[in-house]
């Protein structure tokens, strides 16, 4: 296996990228052209209210761009964007993968509040918004995790929606409508919008339909499409604000629910089991298959989640302070996994949470933010797989669902200061964090003669002393945690003129281990997996005599960011270097083949690790009408200790887009080569490259001020390459949409 690291990628990159452009920032409206530029929007995960550039680089997916990117994820949307990658499982869950890591060390936010699903728990899993039906998405590459916690020390993605309006609409009231189709999946798509204003009031109200069956796949895979890809999904919202010169304050309701397939899916590996370090695949004794039928039905998630906002914003609300944001909310999550007939999980999370931010006013030449956030989470769902197993007779025992209940508060601070070309930045953020998992209520089924018997052998007391003797096993494989995690950084901006800058930012975060990452204790049918947390009596996380509260993810991170803005020749680029001390991963002890599926045993361990890379893009704009931009990525990563390299990290790719408009008709051509990983962990395989030619269309109708239609079509994978995804958990069953072309009309008023 070839050791070195990926020079040849990274000189690539580096030749064709001085460093890289800042996206261009367009309108929220979707409705406007894709060449204005509306100066409100700001990245408001990473600085608030302020309006210096962030030290760590950005882009924000806005206006046109969005909408023809768009998927029904949010890992197929923002797939391609420099850094950014894709986790992907078939067409209804798919995560973003930053800087090489996905979910939990990335931060999905909703207006800079967080977004609480189960996505971080399992790849399967989807993140609960539908990209459809947002106005803006803003990326952080590299740590963000000052103001938003450990989870963001790889970066943050925040989504920018209309549901609590911020602003009367021009006119009284303003909307837009949309329809879409898609070829390679007969997606048919209907997203509708209103925002309706009176007096200081405004009241806003959306809504999209979506369906979409099996994506096809390219022949050479062995099949046209892929099987049990399909999704749909239903996602509404209504809200409203009062609105003043200074500010709003508002509230919204969210519901999503959607269906979609898990393609590859086998359940012959839920009889799997060990004992000690050995897996076993094949029933005997108590351990028993819970499915016991075919693997030929379709496996799919159906999916549930409620959610209230409260937000404000307000100017001048407090003396000595400019700025006051307060962020509410509360989420109802649920989702059902089934197999044909047989309901055999259940995920569930509620959560609520609150962050206040003040930002003061200049003292001794610093402005900066101090925030507050407290957050009470109840979770369910993981290391249950047989709820439509009945519970037998004259047995006894505790019964699902086990409850995982969170309690997490945080403080944090941010300062900057001006020395005249030099911006300097530096913050703190302090969490405490307790877990608990209380013991599940038993249950005995006994008839009268069972009864008597175990009268006979415990007593009159027989219940309660099985009960007590259930508990505390429960618990004692299940303590709870408790971690306080503390992240700091010191950065600065060197304004060098004629739109040139420099940024340095040194980091380090500590990210405790989420609750998969504790308390994992069973098969992961998803992944093919028998998991072990490090908390749940680890045999091989306990050899190096330490306890699940002890161990903190701590990354020590330099993060180098260079720009130019302004003028026909503009870019961004971020070269980066994480030191990552007790980093936790799955390590594999054996792989078990007895029921013809690959099961793969993996406990939960901490290992010293660093990654290091690069990512950007730059653009040259030719005339006025037309751009060319190149852009790319690399990330190396391997563990400092021995030859194993860490699991699902992409190599690199590199690509050029080119962008023309004559008047009211726009198009581009974009042409990307992602490279083949033959850096692989014990477990994988080696991915084949491939490479990715996309295409839009675009042509716009004037109407007026006030109103305007636009006719599209975007086209991915042209070329109908056959293309697998190195980052995917099941990349073999899960192969990359075919060729697919999306026609969309969209009208706004």
């Amino acid at each position: 296996m070839n050791k070195r690291p990926g020079l040849s990628e990274a000189a690539v990159v580096l030749a064709m990228m001085p460093t890289i452009l800042c996206a261009q920032t367009l309108d929220p409206d979707p409705q406007r052209g894709a060449n204005e530029i509306d100066n409100t929007v700001t990245v408001t995960a990473s600085k608030g209210d302020e309006t210096q550039p962030a030290i760590t680089p950005t882009q924000t997916l806005i206006g046109a761009e969005l909408v023809h990117r768009r998927q029904g994820g949010l890992g197929e949307t923002l797939a391609g964007l420099p850094g950014v990658h894709l986790d992907n499982f078939g067409g209804g869950a798919s995560r973003p993968v930053i800087r090489g890591q996905t979910l939990p060390r990335i931060e999905v936010l909703s207006d800079g509040a967080a977004l609480f699903d189960v996505s971080s728990v399992s790849p399967d899993h989807a993140i609960a918004t539908d990209p459809l039906l947002l106005d803006a998405i803003e990326i952080i590459r590299g740590p963000a995790a000052i103001r938003y916690g450990g989870n963001a020390v790889n970066g943050a993605v925040n989504l920018i929606d209309s549901k609590v309006p911020t602003r009367l609409p021009e006119g009284g009231v303003s909307g837009a409508t949309e329809l879409r189709y898609g070829s390679g999946d007969n997606e048919k798509t209907a997203v509708g919008r209103v925002t309706a204003g009176a007096g200081q009031f405004a009241i806003h109200a959306e809504g999209v339909r979506r369906h979409a069956g099996n994506y096809e796949v390219p022949h050479a895979y062995g099949a046209d499409a892929l099987a049990d890809s399909f999704a749909e999904n239903t996602s509404y919202a209504v809200g409203a604000s009062w609105i003043t010169p200074k500010g709003y304050i508002g509230a919204a309701f969210t519901r999503m629910k959607s269906d979609y397939g898990l393609p590859g899916h086998s359940h012959l590996n839920g009889v799997c089991h060990t004992h000690d370090l050995d897996l076993h695949c094949a029933a005997h004794g108590g351990y028993d298959d819970p499915f016991g039928s075919p693997d030929s039905h379709t496996a799919y998630i159906k999916l549930r989640s409620d959610r209230v906002d409260v937000r404000a914003d307000y100017r001048d609300l407090l003396p000595g302070f400019s700025h006051a944001r307060l962020r509410l909310s509360h989420t109802d999550y649920a989702h059902d996994e089934v197999d044909g007939a047989m309901l055999f999980t259940r995920y569930t999370n509620k959560v609520s949470d609150g962050r206040i931010e003040l930002t003061h006013r200049p003292l001794l030449g610093f402005t900066g933010t101090l925030g507050a956030q407290y957050t009470d989470g109840t979770f369910s769902g993981i290391n249950v797989e047989d709820l439509h197993v009945p519970f037998p007779d004259n047995a006894y025992g505790l019964v699902p669902p086990y409850y995982h209940l969170t309690k997490n508060i945080g403080v944090f601070l941010s300062e900057r200061r001006s020395f005249g070309a030099l911006d300097v930045e530096f913050a703190l953020r302090k969490d405490w964090r307790e877990i608990r998992v209380p013991a599940p209520a038993f249950r005995a089924t006994m008839t009268p003669e069972y009864e008597a018997l175990f009268t006979e052998w415990y007593g009159s007391g027989w219940r309660q002393f099985l009960e007590s003797e259930q508990v505390d096993s429960f618990l004692a494989k299940n303590p709870g945690t408790k971690h306080n995690p503390f992240s700091a950084s010191l950065g600065g901006i060197w304004n060098l003129g004629q739109g040139y800058s420099i940024g340095l930012s040194l980091s380090h975060t500590e990210r405790a281990p989420n609750v998969r990452e504790l308390y994992a204790r069973g098969n992961n049918l998803a992944t093919n997996s028998y998991e072990l947390g490090i908390a749940v009596d680890n045999a091989v996380f306990k050899e190096g005599k330490r306890e699940a509260g002890d161990v903190l993810e701590s990354t020590d991170a330099i993060d180098l960011t260079l720009r130019k803005t302004g003028g026909p020749f503009e870019y961004e680029v971020g070269v980066f270097y994480q030191d990552i001390g007790d980093y936790i991963f799955a390590q594999l002890i054996e792989t078990e083949r007895e029921t013809g599926v690959a099961h793969n045993f993996l406990a939960y361990t901490a290992a010293d690790v660093r990654f290091a890379g690069i990512d950007g893009q730059a653009s040259y704009r030719l005339t006025p009408a037309s751009r060319i931009t190149v852009f790319g990525d690399h990330v190396h990563a391997r563990m400092k200790h021995g030859d194993e390299h860490l699991p699902r990290v992409p190599r690199g790719r590199l690509g050029a887009r080119y962008e023309q408009s004559w008047g009211p008709l726009s198009a581009d051509l974009e042409l990307a080569r992602t490279f083949g990983q033959s850096r692989i962990a014990s477990y994988e395989t080696e991915t084949a490259g491939y490479n990715m030619l996309n295409a839009t269309v675009a042509y716009r109708f004037a109407m007026g001020a006030r109103q305007s239609l636009e006719l599209y079509a975007r086209g991915t994978n042209l070329t109908n390459e056959l293309a697998f995804s190195h980052t995917s958990f099941v990349k073999n069953q899960s192969p990359l949409r075919g060729r697919s072309i999306a026609f969309g009309a969209r009208y706004g008023f």
